[in-house]
């Protein structure tokens, strides 16, 4: 009989531990479910936060500029702007300078209102009726007049 009731006795020990030891891990798993809920609501927070952050940096939406000469008028746009000092604006995304002439595309200008200048480090694509220029950046200056194409530049030429 005390072999019986020693075999109980474990037994019951055993039923008690491997209760106890699938209540402790399920009560891990449950905080680290709730961990990792926590830090993906946190991260998805401080995503919005950024976008949020963004929107709110742009100073300028759709700016819209014009250089004005003797003989032609050069449209500038872009999707966004933010002033860098009283003169001068940076313009980014997308933008675009168009005449009766040519076009240029880039994605960052830096556009000098009173001197009517604009220059850019970033890649540009210049297309005019005969001429594709692809360069590195370029400076626009004199009112329209002259434009300088910078870094590795290619010309494509077409003969009619």
């Amino acid at each position: 009989m005390i072999c019986w009731d020693w075999r109980v006795s474990l037994n019951l020990f055993l039923h008690i531990n491997r209760n106890l030891i699938f209540i402790t891990g399920l009560s891990i798993l449950i905080l680290f479910i709730a961990l990792i809920l926590s830090k993906q609501i946190n991260l998805n927070k401080i995503a919005l936060d950024l976008t949020n952050n963004n929107v709110t940096n742009v100073e300028i939406s759709e700016p819209k500029f014009a250089i004005n000469n003797e003989q032609k008028k050069i449209y500038i746009t872009a999707r966004e702007g933010n002033f860098l000092n009283k003169d001068e604006i940076l313009l980014k995304n997308s933008v675009r300078f168009k005449s009766n002439t040519f076009s240029i595309e880039t994605e960052k200008v830096i556009f000098n209102k009173k001197k009517q200048t604009a220059q850019s480090s970033s890649k540009s694509l210049f297309k005019s009726e005969n001429t594709i220029i692809s360069s590195e950046g370029f400076n626009i200056y004199d009112k329209g007049n002259k434009i300088i194409f910078y870094g590795n530049s290619s010309i494509v030429l077409k003969w009619n």
